[in-house]
Formats: structure tokens, C-alpha cells, sequence
């Protein structure tokens, strides 16, 4: 089989396709034939060195294929079930805790980066009915972050407003999950045919930020004065105060992102005075997976995709992940 291993310290000049032997499933193991990656910033920031990982790892957190065989006591999955991965394999349901964080794929194990992989089941839920390999690829980690910030931890509902910052892909998925969920959203983005495209997807308004700096104001006069009751925050630290400024008394954010570095002076408070909520959102567990796969097939959402290289061009693809100018998922087929 053919696979990619980075050797250390990263760089995408040590991203080696190699061939090895297949594994072979044990007991509770699927042997799954991946078909589709796709690119998270995670993985960017492991390939370039800037998470330590050990030497000859495989990368790629996300990844989707068909079950090739089982161990013994494995009833969940069976051969050609189409699947995805789980992002923490442990983190079965409920609350997060230490020792469900405690793996994942592409970083403390190897990762999707592989015709085959061999793991323990529960690392995989079957895949939306209808759904493409390169599409059901997408869901592992930006699909089920925007999952868990909309609907587990933001419980939006018919008649709320949701602002979703950016044109990344789980902003993109945030504004599909509160569309099905009958939210009003409100996005934004610097580029104006991204704006447009927002709108196609459903957006009711959008915001040029380079052309509105100020743009929590606009937020307020879109929303009467009120302010919007959910945030998508992707942004960090350059976003968070604005974020905090577009939010109604009693609203919620969900704190999902570091595009812009990973601290801020944040204003205590804005936050208590205005009884803001905000939750921390780090993926969801397999039992969100599954609920998040059930609520796609029911309203037919389907990923956008942006582009897809075959797996011999991975440094190809995280070069041009790279250089931002991607709306939606950037995959691999494998």
C-alpha cells in the first residue's frame, strides 16, 4: 500500500510516499480502505514542523473509506460499510475529560495519510447515506466543531441570529447548521465574491470587515440595536472583542479559533456585566459524530469543497491550503 510519512523535524519537503504491507485487523480492529483526506490547520501545523510529532509519522487527522474487514467482536461495522474517522477515538459521548483527549490521529498516533489504516472501531462512524468519499472526508474535525458550537453547546434555535466570522470551513458549516436549524445569519468575510458565495449558501446578510472595520456596529444595526445571539469565533484575538461587542445581553459564543495568535486582552467586564456565555469548543465526541451524520441526511446538507489533489501531491495541497485563498475543504483522494 502507499502512504505518507513526515519525517523530522516537518516541512513539506519531508512528506515521503512510501509503500508498505497492509495491516491486518485484530480483535475490535476494522481495516478500512481510505479514499479521501482532507486538510485541517492542524495538519498544517504539524506538517510544518510547528507541532512536534515523532519521527515517520502519518498525517491527516480526517479521513473517510470503505470497511474492508473486521476482527472478531466488532458488530457495529461491517465489510463495505462506508465510514469516516473520529477525531478522538476515545471520547465516546457526554463531556470531554483527560483521558478521552488523550489520542489523535495524525499526532499521537498514525494518521488517514494511507490507502489502508487499521484501528480499533469506535475510531469510525459510518458515513451520511449518499455522501462521497471526499465529502464525508470533510466532517471529522470543521464539521463537527461547527456541530458542537451551533447545536450541542449552542443549543441555537428557529428565530435566532447567528454571525459566523470568516469564510473558513467550519464557519461555513456553522452557517449551514443553524440555516437547517431556522437561525438568521449574519457572515463575513474581506472578499467580495466570498461575500456573494455566502449568500448563495444562505447567508440572510453579510459584512465586508476590510470595508467595515467597525463591523460589531453594523452587526448591532442589522440586528435593531440587539445583537446577535450566537458567535461563531474563529478569529482570536484580533475578532474577540468585536465578537464580544455584536453579542445581545445573555448571548453565547462559541470560542473555536486562532487565526489571528493565540492571546488576547479581553475585557472582563463586557463579558460578566452582559452575562455572555462562552463555551470552548475543541471537535465533539463519536456520539455528537453520529448525531451531527443524522441531522445531515435528514436536511441534505452537503460540505462545500473547494479543491482535491490526489494523495502524490499532498505538499501541493497544503500549499495551496496555505495560501488562504480556498472557500471551503481542501482534500485529498487517496
Amino acid at each position: 500500500m502507499k502512504l505518507v510519512r513526515l519525517r523530522a523535524p516537518g516541512g513539506l519537503d519531508r512528506l515521503d510516499l512510501v509503500e508498505e504491507d497492509p495491516p491486518q485487523p485484530g480483535p475490535g480492529d476494522v481495516l478500512v480502505r481510505i479514499r479521501a483526506c482532507s486538510l485541517n490547520m492542524r495538519d498544517d501545523f504539524a506538517v510544518r514542523g510547528k507541532t512536534p510529532l515523532a519521527d515517520r509519522r502519518v498525517p491527516l487527522s480526517d479521513g473517510a473509506g470503505d470497511v474492508i474487514a473486521v476482527g472478531s467482536n466488532v458488530d457495529a461495522l461491517k465489510p463495505g460499510d462506508s465510514v469516516v474517522s473520529v477525531f478522538y477515538p476515545w471520547w465516546l459521548d457526554g463531556e470531554m475529560t483527560p483521558a478521552t483527549r488523550r489520542d489523535i490521529p495524525g499526532e499521537s498516533f498514525d494518521g488517514f495519510a494511507s490507502e489502508y489504516v487499521c484501528m480499533p472501531a469506535q475510531a469510525f462512524t459510518k458515513a451520511p447515506a449518499g455522501y462521497t468519499h471526499v465529502q464525508a472526508a470533510a466532517l471529522t474535525c470543521t464539521g463537527l466543531t461547527a456541530w458542537r458550537g451551533v447545536v450541542v453547546c449552542g443549543k441555537v434555535k428557529p428565530g435566532d441570529t447567528v454571525l459566523v466570522l470568516g469564510t473558513g470551513s467550519v464557519s461555513l458549516f456553522a452557517l449551514q447548521f443553524a440555516k437547517a436549524a431556522g437561525a438568521r445569519v449574519i457572515a463575513t468575510s474581506s472578499d467580495e465574491e466570498k461575500l456573494e458565495r455566502l449568500s448563495r449558501l444562505g447567508a440572510d446578510a453579510v459584512i465586508n470587515y476590510k470595508a467595515v472595520p467597525d463591523w460589531s456596529r453594523k452587526v448591532r444595526e442589522l440586528t435593531d440595536g440587539r445583537g446577535v445571539d450566537h458567535v461563531i469565533e474563529v478569529g482570536g484575538p484580533a475578532t474577540l472583542a468585536q465578537s464580544l461587542a455584536a453579542c445581545r445581553t445573555g448571548g453565547h459564543i462559541a470560542l473555536i479559533g486562532v487565526l489571528t495568535g493565540f492571546a488576547a486582552d479581553v475585557s472582563i467586564p463586557a463579558i460578566f456585566s452582559n452575562q455572555i456565555r462562552i463555551s470552548g469548543i475543541s471537535i465533539g465526541s463519536r456520539a455528537d459524530q453520529e448525531d451531527m451524520i443524522r441531522a445531515i441526511e435528514v436536511n441534505r446538507i452537503e460540505p462545500v469543497i473547494d479543491r482535491r489533489f490526489p494523495l502524490r501531491e499532498i505538499a501541493a495541497a497544503f500549499t495551496h491550503y496555505a495560501a488562504g485563498k480556498h472557500f471551503g475543504k481542501v482534500c485529498l483522494e487517496v
